[in-house]
């Protein structure tokens, strides 16, 4: 009997420090980088809901030869550790493309509003000091006029953690 309470009570005190260990911070703001129809910069915001639950709002800009674009992205992330400061996320999301096309290209209306739907995965790494990098794979639906396809965005991020 007393074997049965040694055990329980020594996994009850390993889940309650694995638990305390994937705790995320409650803000994180910084930049995110990525490419997929031209490369872009992103002001990325992180608020902590949760343990281990937290959205992301991102609002950038996007340069690409025949367009310009501002791009505004919301996701809800479920956030899982690996190892010490090495986490891996997942979570849907979605936002609004708006779109300025160079003239030489269509003629015309030359803007354009994009609806689209999004998935996220990724992986970070939390450092000792307040400082958050990286690595996302965003595969993305986008909904328009006649411009119905997929994008996967890649992207690396680097945020201060507060």
């Amino acid at each position: 009997m007393t074997n049965r309470i040694l055990i329980i009570a020594a996994f009850l005190i390993a889940s309650i420090s694995t638990v305390q260990s994937q705790e995320i911070a409650k803000h994180a703001l910084g930049l995110r980088l990525g490419d997929n129809d031209g490369f872009g910069v992103e002001a990325s915001y992180q608020l902590g809901i949760g343990g281990n639950n937290r959205l992301e709002f991102d609002l950038g800009w996007r340069d690409e030869d025949n367009f310009d674009a501002i791009k505004a992205a919301g996701i809800y992330q479920w956030v899982f550790n690996l190892d010490k400061g090495f986490n891996w996320y997942v979570g849907p999301g979605g936002g609004l493309i708006f779109v300025d096309y160079d003239n030489d290209r269509i003629t015309g209306d030359d803007g354009d509003t994009f609806v689209f739907i999004a998935g996220d995965i990724g992986i970070e790494y939390n450092f000792d000091i307040p400082l958050l990098i990286s690595l996302d794979l965003r595969p993305e639906i986008v909904f328009g006029n006649d411009d119905d396809d997929l994008d996967f965005d890649i992207g690396i991020g680097i945020r201060y953690q507060f």
